[in-house]
């Protein structure tokens, strides 16, 4: 069992900067992929980045590469979501996830969900 508690979101100006944070409880969590995912307000739920456990493949949405970057902290059980240049279409609920598989964009894959974070970028 993996507890995800997301931090971080808060409301930023176009073309600033946020650091989400995903802290983990669980013994296991660095045997885990873990992902990032987004949902903004009449879409669906959609990919932004995954990590591998031990942080040698990282993948990221099209819509994200180049300002966004996953990293994470096995010591610390946590993992991390460096967000640079924001838009205001990166306006959602971000959410980490936990895959006991390899790095994936498949939603279905991921066993554990945090609640999420809001963040929003004004124009």
């Amino acid at each position: 069992q993996v507890q995800l508690v997301e931090s971080g979101g808060g409301l930023v100006q176009a073309g600033g900067s946020l650091r989400l944070s995903c802290a983990a409880s669980g013994r296991t969590f660095s045997t885990y992929t873990m992902g990032w995912f987004r949902q903004a307000p009449g879409k669906e739920r959609e990919f932004v980045a995954a990590i591998s456990w031990t942080g040698g493949i990282r993948g990221y949405a099209d819509s994200v590469k180049g300002r966004f970057t996953i990293s994470r902290d096995n010591a610390k059980n946590t993992v991390y979501l460096q967000m640079n240049s924001l838009k205001p279409e990166d306006t959602a609920v971000y959410y980490c996830a936990a895959d006991g598989g390899g790095v994936t964009t498949r939603e279905g894959e991921y066993d554990y969900w945090g609640q999420g974070t809001q963040v929003t970028v004004s124009s």
